[in-house]
């Protein structure tokens, strides 16, 4: 009986296991079928990047203590604010460049008990190009460019009060600030150019530009400044003999329009990882008014990085400006209105920097 049984089972196996077999021999045919079918995963494409921003501050500190010094001098406190932003585009045959630039800074002196400022400036520039395929290191650009100030800048001339310095402070303040003769302001004066040329560069670090075709304004939108940037006569004081007009200013024009040709060189050289020098060279010739005379402006800085955080910085200004009358002690008499003069100015200083370094996005 056992042995019948047996047989039966081992009979049943053998008919069934070929058709397990097989079953199993589909299911794997189809499984191989769906991972062989599956969608493969795309590999990740980096998205293209074309805007390139950096951003620089700086804080200079200085401080000056002198004690039964023979020489003489003054106690002096000073503090300048630096910010340099960058924002520049460029895809293809396309750039876009923007920069802001803002710089302000005081002085304290203990033989004048005011603050003075020692630098302000304000700085806008917006260039879009265009490269055709045939022009090599050649751009079709527009520029637009502001300069201006924040605050009222003076000239601290001593005040004709004897033994000052024994006179209560408040009183001592008050004949300073009387004494001080007003020579900018915000928008006092303002320039304001768009220039349609030409960019070259021939170099990472140099670029040039050419624009036969620049127009702007310059503002004075204080009064009392009008008359040192030559500002024009208004029209309802024309044909009236001068000694009958006002002469506080209001007399003139708060604007002056002006078509030329302009000229501008800019360097920027990474020495290394420490040391760096940028410089702006902008030449600019009025069609209306001496096309012959030249306005200049040429700015210099170099930074020298110390340590992680803190740095050396030397700038320098030079600005010539035909229009723009400076008086002086020296030939008063012979120029009571001022004369045009080379302005320069220098500033070293030492402070602590901090840049976010360029990325993209």
């Amino acid at each position: 009986m056992m042995k019948r049984t047996f047989i039966t089972i081992v009979a049943s196996c053998a008919v069934l296991l070929p058709s397990f077999a097989q079953d199993a021999q589909q299911a794997a045919a189809e499984a191989a079928k769906t991972i062989t079918t599956a969608p493969v995963a795309e590999p990740m494409v980096e998205k293209p990047k074309y805007w390139t921003n950096s951003l620089k501050t700086q804080i200079n500190i200085g401080q000056t203590s002198l004690t039964n010094w023979a020489a003489g001098g003054d106690n002096t406190v000073s503090m300048q604010g630096f910010v340099d932003a960058n924002a520049n585009y460029k895809k293809n045959e396309l750039f876009w460049n923007n920069r802001l630039q803002l710089d302000y800074g005081f002085l304290y002196a203990s033989s004048k008990p005011i603050f003075q400022k020692n630098a302000d400036r304000i700085y806008l520039e917006s260039k879009f190009g265009y490269k055709t395929e045939k022009m090599k290191n050649l751009y079709f650009s527009a520029n637009y460019d502001f300069k201006s100030q924040f605050a009222n800048g003076y000239e601290y001339k001593t005040p004709g009060v004897e033994n000052i310095e024994d006179l209560p402070r408040k009183e001592q303040i008050r004949y300073w600030r009387e004494a001080r003769e007003l020579k900018s302001g915000f928008l006092a004066p303002a320039y304001t150019n768009l220039a349609l040329g030409i960019d070259y560069t021939p170099t990472k670090w140099l670029t040039v530009n050419f624009a036969p075709v620049t127009g702007g304004f310059v503002i004075v939108r204080d009064e009392a400044l009008r008359q040192s940037y030559s500002m024009a006569l208004k029209k309802e004081y024309e044909g009236i003999p001068e000694a009958e007009r006002p002469t506080d200013g209001s007399q003139l024009r708060n604007y002056r329009f002006e078509l030329g040709a302009q000229l501008k060189l800019d360097v920027k050289v990474n020495v290394n990882d420490n040391f760096s020098y940028s410089s702006q060279v902008v030449l600019f010739s009025n069609y209306l008014d001496h096309p012959e005379n030249l306005r200049v402006n040429w700015d210099n800085r170099f930074d020298w990085k110390l340590a992680k955080y803190f740095s050396f910085t030397l700038t320098t200004n030079l600005i010539y400006d035909d229009k723009v009358m400076i008086k002086s002690d020296k030939d008063i008499d012979k120029f009571p209105d001022g004369r045009q003069r080379v302005q320069f100015k220098e500033t070293l200083a030492f402070g602590f920097t901090y840049t976010i370094a360029s990325k993209k996005n």
